[in-house]
C-alpha cells in the first residue's frame, strides 16, 4: 500500500472528511483491520482565507509548497490536496516535488466520463467559480461543458462555505437556498451538479434533490484510496 500525502486544514473539517472516507474506502476494499497508509499536513485556515482574500497567491504557493515538500520527505508517495480552491495553485505543488501530485479534477472528470455527463454546474468558492483553473481542467479532461452560477447565485454560495461551513455551522436556510440555485441550474440545462468545495457536502446530500451530485471531496478521497491500493499509481483511471 502506497502512503498518502494530505495538505489539509483548509478546513479541518472537510480534512476530517477526507480522513474518515479514506480509510471506510480502504476498508471496504480490503476488509478486516486494515486502514490507510497516510501523513497529514494541516494548515491554519485562518491564514490561508486571510491570504486568499487579499489575492496573495504567491504567499499561499509557497505555503503549499512546504506543505508537500515536508509530506514528500516524510514519506509521502503521492499528494493530494484537501480542497478545490487551492488547487489554484496545483502546477506549482507539483513543479516543486518528484511524487506525483494527484488532481481532483482528474478523479472527478473521470466520474463525470462514467456518467455521461455533458453538461454540468459547478458550485464552489468564488475563486473556483470566476476563475479558471479548476474549470478549464474538468472540461479538458471530461469533454462535458462546465457553466457556473450568476453572480447573485454565486455571492451566496461563497458567503455561505466562509461564515458557516468552514466553521463546522450547519444551517437549514442555507441548505434550501442552496437546492433553489442547484434547482434552477438544471434547469438551466445542467444534467448534474459538481458540489466543487470540499465543503459543500457537509451542507447538501444527494438525497436532498431528485438529479446526481457529484461531490468532489468523496470522490477525491476515494479515489486517492484507489491510488493507494494500485501497483501503478494511475491505473485504475484507465478502467
Amino acid at each position: 500500500m502506497k502512503t498518502i500525502g494530505l495538505i489539509g486544514g483548509m478546513s479541518w473539517e472537510s480534512s476530517a472528511l477526507y480522513y474518515q472516507l479514506i480509510n471506510q474506502k480502504i476498508k471496504s476494499l480490503l476488509g478486516g483491520h486494515h486502514s490507510a497508509k497516510c501523513i497529514l499536513y494541516s494548515l491554519d485556515f485562518s491564514v490561508i482565507a486571510h491570504l486568499q482574500h487579499q489575492g496573495e497567491w504567491n504567499q499561499l504557493s509557497d505555503i503549499l509548497i512546504e506543505a508537500a515538500v515536508n509530506l514528500e520527505n516524510a514519506g509521502a508517495d503521492f499528494i493530494a490536496l484537501c480542497t478545490n480552491t487551492m488547487h489554484k495553485l496545483a502546477p506549482d505543488i507539483q513543479s516543486n516535488i518528484s511524487v506525483p501530485f494527484f488532481h481532483i479534477s482528474t478523479a472527478t472528470a473521470k466520474v463525470l466520463v462514467d456518467n455521461q455527463i455533458n453538461t454540468a454546474a459547478l458550485l464552489g468558492t468564488k475563486f473556483t467559480m470566476e476563475q479558471n483553473f479548476l474549470k478549464d481542467e474538468l472540461e479538458k479532461e471530461s469533454l462535458a461543458t462546465i457553466i457556473i452560477p450568476d453572480e447573485n447565485q454565486r455571492n451566496d454560495i461563497h458567503r455561505i462555505i466562509y461564515d458557516e461551513l468552514v466553521k463546522g455551522e450547519i444551517r437549514n436556510e442555507s441548505r434550501l437556498r442552496y437546492i433553489e440555485i442547484m434547482d434552477q441550474l438544471i434547469e438551466s440545462g445542467a444534467q448534474g451538479i459538481i458540489l466543487g468545495c470540499t465543503e459543500i457536502g457537509m451542507l447538501v446530500k444527494s438525497t436532498d434533490v431528485p438529479y446526481t451530485i457529484f461531490d468532489t471531496t468523496t470522490i477525491h478521497a476515494e479515489a486517492c484510496a484507489l491510488m493507494a491500493l494500485e501497483n501503478e499509481t494511475l491505473d485504475w483511471l484507465n478502467k
